[in-house]
């Protein structure tokens, strides 16, 4: 007589389980719309994404392109990893441009130290309608902020881009209807259950690259609003502000005179890991400005037509 041992099966990573899910959500978009497009900031969430849509469709090169709205107060290393990473994946890059919005009078210039990040709304809408693109992927995540934690995985967009909760679609047992009116669009979200700390980890296991103001550096700084804000083209000194040398990097990747960063000696990707598994506040709390023009700053901007 012989005894058969069972033997519990392998446990699934979690980071294989939201792999999986993102890469489906990529591919049924692909599937059901006609002109997507992947918005890509240069910042890590956007970097995943890239990297999991070259996956979804290897060994076939991307079948859309990336799409950058430039605001024009970019840190000169995430402009660099950006045209590094779509090289070195084969994409088609599409820039659109916040100063074209302002040379057209779309939007009102707001001075050369003037904050464009909420001018960007104007650049997509039109960047969308002028290329055809009925879905446009993002690398938002529901942990981010409030008004993103009630956002759908397919978020949809009417005529004029803009945002109803009301008209969003149910998601129930993670299936998902694509498909949009003429002149509409969606928005898709692939990371949307991912927290800051699965991004992290799953840069980590993957060994990707990142811009290197992600990592642990000298960086000249003012406090400003209870932010270390980056001295340079975009950031002058006040009067009152004194200019320290410190050992930051930065969370998040937005315009340079809106991002702040943080004290932090994390020079690799497991100190980053370790430092972010302690962290109580999401990245965007703590070092975006432009979500502090008030309570529902990012919530306004969602209605209006922003990611």
């Amino acid at each position: 007589m012989t005894t058969s041992i069972l033997q519990a099966p392998d446990m699934t990573d979690h980071l294989d389980l939201l792999e999986s899910h993102a890469i489906f959500i990529l591919r049924e978009v692909v599937a059901e719309c006609e002109r997507p497009v992947l918005l890509f900031s240069g910042g890590k969430d956007s970097a995943v994404l890239l990297y999991l849509a070259v996956k979804a469709f290897s060994p076939q090169a991307l079948p859309f392109p990336v799409m950058h709205i430039d605001t024009g107060q970019n840190f000169p290393e995430v402009i660099e990893f950006r045209d590094q990473a779509v090289a070195r994946h084969g994409a088609r890059l599409v820039v659109a441009s916040v100063q074209d919005s302002i040379d057209q009078g779309k939007v009102a210039d707001p001075g050369p130290m003037g904050p464009r990040n909420r001018l960007q709304t104007v650049t997509l809408l039109d960047a969308i309608t002028e290329n055809g693109f009925d879905a446009a992927f993002g690398g938002a995540r529901r942990d981010e902020d409030k008004a993103r934690a009630k956002e759908r995985i397919l978020s949809f967009r009417d005529a004029f881009g803009q945002w109803d909760p009301r008209q969003q679609r149910p998601e129930l047992w993670q299936l998902y209807q694509g498909k949009v009116n003429a002149g509409e669009h969606l928005r898709a979200f692939p990371l949307s259950d991912w927290t800051e700390l699965d991004i992290w980890q799953y840069i980590e296991r993957e060994q990707m690259e990142l811009p290197q103001i992600y990592f642990a550096h000298e960086r000249d700084v003012v406090l400003r609003d209870g932010m270390y804000l980056a001295v340079g083209p975009f950031v002058e000194p006040r009067p009152s502000e004194t200019v320290e040398r410190l050992v930051v990097r930065f969370r998040t990747v937005g315009d340079a005179n809106l991002t702040g960063a943080v004290l932090s000696s994390a020079a690799t990707l497991s100190a980053i890991v370790d430092e972010i598994s302690l962290a109580n506040v999401s990245e965007r709390g703590a070092t975006r400005g432009d979500d502090k023009f008030s309570e529902t700053a990012m919530e306004d901007r969602k209605r209006e037509g922003y990611f």
